[in-house]
């Protein structure tokens, strides 16, 4: 990944509903969620959760697949992968760098 497509990513994702989404996409696995089903899960408007997907769509981090009458929207795995490396590439100049202490993000 670049910059430009970081930058992307990371604000797709810098919303609550849209990273509960990818979150939730993510553990579904690689066979994703019925839009429906994380419609539900989320509890989110019909037109709202589109608007977020359309959101993940354009960052390339979700893609979907119609199933007869059921889209299934699945985690690009390969992009989330990039997104990490981007950001940890260059991490502690090669050195270790594991915290001393761990502490849970919230």
């Amino acid at each position: 990944m670049d910059t430009p497509q970081t930058v992307q990513a990371l604000r797709a994702l810098a919303h609550g509903h849209r990273l509960a989404a990818y979150r939730a996409l993510v553990q579904a696995g690689p066979g994703g969620m019925a839009v429906g089903e994380l419609r539900d899960q989320l509890d989110l408007p019909p037109a709202t959760l589109t608007a977020h997907l359309n959101q993940l769509r354009a960052a390339g981090l979700v893609t979907d697949e119609r199933e007869g009458r059921v889209i299934r929207i699945r985690a690009d795995y390969d992009r989330m992968n990039g997104l990490i490396g981007f950001l940890t590439e260059n991490c502690c100049g090669g050195k270790s760098c594991m915290p001393a202490v761990k502490k849970k993000l919230r």
